[in-house]
C-alpha cells in the first residue's frame, strides 16, 4: 500500500508544477516530517525533481525536435530539476500541455512508488539532490536515486518521443 501514496504523491508533484495540487501533497509531506514520518517527504521531493530533470533530458535526447532557445531552456531545467524546483519545466508545460503533462504525470507517480515501496525516507523538506551532502538525511541513498533515475528516464524518453519536432528546428535541420 506505501507504494499506492508513493504513486498518488509522485503524480500529484508533477499535475501543476508549483501549482496548488504540488502544494498541497507538498505540504502533506512537510506537516508529517512533525511526527517523524520521513517516508511521503521522500517521495514528493523525488517526484518534483522529475519534470525539470525529464525535460532536460527530452532536450538532449531529441534535440532536433526542440528550437535552440528550448534547448538552452533544458539545461536550466536540468540544473532546477537537481535543485527541486519544480518550475523548470512549466514553459515546456505551457507550450505543450497535452503531452508533457501526462509525461511527467506518469514519471513523478513511478518515482513515487519506487521511493515508498523501498522504504526510503527524507529528513529534509527542501535541497534537491544537495540534501545528500548532510549525512544521514537521506536513506537508502542508492534506492532513492534510481527511484528520481527511473521516473526522469520514463517521463523523460516519452516525451522525447511523442514531441512534434518545432518548425524552426525542423527548418533549420533541412
Amino acid at each position: 500500500m506505501r507504494f499506492l501514496l508513493g504513486a498518488i504523491l509522485g503524480g500529484m508533484m508533477c499535475t501543476d508544477m508549483g501549482g496548488p495540487v504540488n502544494k498541497a501533497a507538498y505540504a502533506f509531506g512537510v506537516g508529517l516530517l512533525s511526527t517523524q514520518t520521513y517516508g511521503p517527504m521522500a517521495a514528493i521531493m523525488a517526484a518534483g525533481m522529475v519534470p525539470p530533470l525529464a525535460m532536460g533530458l527530452a532536450t538532449m535526447v531529441a534535440r532536433r525536435k526542440f528550437d535552440k532557445a528550448q534547448q538552452e531552456g533544458g539545461k536550466a531545467a536540468l540544473v532546477l530539476g537537481l535543485c527541486f524546483i519544480s518550475e523548470g519545466a512549466i514553459p515546456f508545460a505551457a507550450r505543450d500541455p497535452m503531452r508533457v503533462l501526462p509525461c511527467c504525470i506518469v514519471g513523478g507517480a513511478l518515482t513515487g512508488a519506487i521511493s515508498m515501496a523501498i522504504g526510503a525516507k527524507l529528513m529534509a523538506p527542501h535541497g534537491g539532490l544537495f540534501v545528500l551532502l548532510i549525512p544521514g538525511a537521506i536513506t537508502p541513498v542508492l534506492g532513492y536515486l534510481v527511484a528520481i533515475i527511473a521516473g526522469t528516464l520514463v517521463a523523460g524518453l516519452a516525451y522525447a518521443f511523442l514531441k512534434r519536432p518545432e518548425v524552426d528546428a525542423v527548418a533549420k535541420a533541412a
